[in-house]
């Protein structure tokens, strides 16, 4: 408790956690798989592009992006005025907030999903309806959509899912927005879109009727529905997290409102320039998320063996949905073999890493396992 002026919605507001570093354990190399942040190796292209801009950091950086807003424009097909970049798409998300909630107003999202919804809508002193995901760790539309009211301001959808991994279908998307006042803003956020190509998560959407569906074409999406946001990154498959690099595409009237609540000069050179050559050489970042892909697939299933109901990942994680119990124990257990996890309460997240610790995680996984049953 602070005796400070300072807003009142603090009181209700959580602060975001960031995933623990692995402790030292003697005789082994430890790993972080708590922050989904991307383990190979930067793209040689890409070191380059943020040397070449190092040795000017007296100077502001582009405030507009140009280059790399241009680009984005082009590659979403879309003109430049629909695009804004941020600092990692979480300012972005922190912009939206910005205007679209004050106390009173209401905002609705799927839960377990990114930590940082609850923290910045209700730091704006927004009421947050968070709407359970189904069984299998999937959003829940139509309970989202009964959530909507005429105080709702904001409707937050995260696809690939953080933490569960599950990927939104066109179908139950598009039932979704036609439920959805058209001056409502919704926001897409795709964070790690380019790992859900050709996965589990991805090829196994199955509509009410249980036919097969496709995943979202946000693009598309875009054409359709003025009031839908789509963010991405450069903090995941194209390995920038380092560098905070993200941005927000929609029609020009939200893009206008939301440079309003983003700083100037967020995004710095060398981020914008890594982003540019990263965006350039797409492909190869696509090539190194397919291999994070299979390795998280092959991940799921060896788990999945030893018992543990992972449920398909499009992401570069995957969901151990252990109680709170378990989620603990099972933490503890991988910080003494090295290993730092994200314990989220309901369960346990854990980013995909290099080879041995993935090896080291089912160990870990398969003795756990057998010792809780026996």
């Amino acid at each position: 408790m602070t005796n400070f002026r300072v807003r009142r919605s603090l009181a209700d507001t959580p602060a975001y956690i960031p995933g623990r570093p692995p402790a030292a354990v003697e005789g082994m190399t430890s790993y972080k798989l708590s922050s989904n942040e991307h383990h190979l190796e930067p793209l040689p292209a890409v070191v380059d592009a943020i040397t070449s801009v190092s040795g000017t950091p007296a100077l502001y950086p582009d405030p507009a992006a140009t280059d790399l807003t241009a680009a984005l424009a082009r590659f979403h097909d879309v003109p430049t005025d629909h695009v804004v970049l941020s600092a990692g798409s979480s300012e972005s998300l922190s912009a939206l907030v910005g205007i679209t909630l004050e106390p009173g107003a209401q905002v609705v999202y799927p839960w377990p999903s990114f930590e940082m919804y609850p923290q910045l809508t209700s730091f704006a002193g927004a009421d947050r309806v968070a709407v359970p995901l189904t069984p299998d760790g999937r959003h829940d539309l139509p309970a989202m959509a009964q959530a909507i009211t005429e105080h709702t301001r904001l409707v937050l959808l995260c696809s690939p899912n953080n933490p569960t991994g599950t990927v939104l279908g066109d179908t139950e998307f598009d039932t979704f927005m036609s439920q959805v006042p058209e001056d409502l803003i919704v926001v897409l956020d795709e964070a790690y879109v380019e790992f859900a190509s050709g996965s589990e998560a991805a090829s196994r959407i199955r509509t009410e009727d249980g036919n097969l569906d496709a995943p979202v074409d946000a693009d598309q999406a875009l054409d359709t529905y003025s009031n839908l946001v789509v963010l991405r990154t450069f903090s995941k498959a194209h390995g920038l997290a380092g560098l905070r690099v993200g941005y927000a595409v929609a029609h020009l009237a939200i893009i206008h409102e939301m440079r309003k609540s983003i700083a100037p000069f967020s995004v710095s050179a060398a981020a914008q320039a890594a982003g540019l050559v990263s965006l350039a050489v797409r492909d190869e970042v696509l090539v190194r998320a397919k291999e994070v892909g299979a390795a998280r697939d092959d991940l799921s299933a060896r788990l999945r063996e030893i018992g543990i109901p992972v449920p398909p990942s499009g992401g570069n994680f995957v969901w151990l949905p252990f109680g709170q119990r378990d989620a603990t124990l099972f933490a503890e257990a991988c910080m003494e073999n090295g290993l730092a996890v994200r314990n989220l309460g309901a369960g346990v997240r854990v980013t995909i890493g290099p080879p041995e610790a993935m090896e080291r995680l089912v160990a870990v996984a398969t003795t756990f396992m057998e010792d809780r049953d026996a």
